[in-house]
C-alpha cells in the first residue's frame, strides 16, 4: 500500500533535516580536527595548508547552520521555542512509526 502524501511530506522533511543535522554535526568535527593538527603541525606550509582547510569548515558549517535556521528546525537564541519545534518532531517521528 502506498503512503498517503502527509506522510510522504513528513518523510521528507525529517530526511532533509536529518541529513542536514549529520552535516553540521561533521562539520563541527571537522573544525576541532583541524584546530588540533594545526596546534600540532610543525612546519608553516603544513599549518597553512590546515587553515584554509578550517576556513573553508567553518564556512561550509555557517552555511548549514544557516539552512537549518531558515527552515525553522533550530532556534539558537530562543530555547523556550527551541523545545517547542524538538517536541513536535519527536510527534511527528513518533506518528511515522505507526
Amino acid at each position: 500500500m502506498a503512503p498517503s502524501a502527509p506522510a510522504e511530506t513528513a518523510l521528507s522533511r525529517l530526511t532533509d533535516q536529518v541529513i542536514a543535522a549529520d552535516l553540521l554535526i561533521s562539520a563541527k568535527a571537522g573544525i576541532q580536527a583541524y584546530a588540533a593538527a594545526i596546534s600540532s603541525s610543525s612546519t608553516p606550509a603544513v599549518r597553512n595548508l590546515l587553515k584554509k582547510q578550517l576556513d573553508q569548515t567553518i564556512s561550509f558549517q555557517e552555511q548549514v547552520s544557516s539552512y537549518i535556521a531558515e527552515r525553522g528546525w533550530y532556534n539558537a537564541y530562543d530555547a523556550a521555542e527551541q523545545l517547542k519545534t524538538d517536541a513536535g518532531q519527536a510527534q511527528n517521528t513518533l506518528s511515522l512509526l505507526r
